[in-house]
């Protein structure tokens, strides 16, 4: 099983640029939907390379947030996470992701004596703590509008 190695830096400046003028370049031919071909050059050498259609959409989605300043992580299916990562992916604390498995709140399993999270699991815990904070803003939202609080 695939365990996911997970740094999540944010772009410098020239990197948000650099991504801005690639996805825009890179977009109107990933809509095409087809394999891309690729010339790339590095130090005086230049090789052409394929991408699967799949990996352009991918790469053009990357670029997207890059260029609005968000760090990407790429996790790939199945992926099980440590504690730490899945505390961090969470931004919740190690100890407290300790409690939320004991509590079999994030279904876990053991590998000798460490906890790993399928990233799914942790990502469909998020999911349904982020529909339910919804829920009761919407709710807060609507009295406070019932009691004329301007909101």
């Amino acid at each position: 099983m695939a365990t996911a190695a997970m740094t999540t830096v944010p772009p410098s400046r020239e990197e948000v640029e650099l991504a801005r003028a690639s996805g825009q370049r890179l977009a109107p031919l990933a809509r095409l939907g087809r394999p891309l071909t690729l010339r790339v050059r590095d130090a005086g050498q230049e090789e052409t390379i394929e991408l699967p259609a799949g990996a352009v959409t991918l790469l053009v989605a990357i670029l997207e947030d890059m260029a609005s300043g968000r760090a990407v992580t790429i996790v790939p299916q199945n992926a099980e996470l440590t504690t730490q990562q899945a505390a961090d992916f969470l931004n919740v604390s190690r100890p407290f992701l300790i409690h939320l498995l004991e509590d079999k709140k994030i279904p876990f399993r053991k590998v000798g004596t460490h906890r790993r999270v399928r990233f799914e699991d942790i990502l469909r815990y998020k999911e349904g703590i982020d529909a339910e904070r919804r829920k009761v803003l919407d709710a807060l939202a609507a009295e406070a509008q019932e009691l004329g609080m301007g909101y």
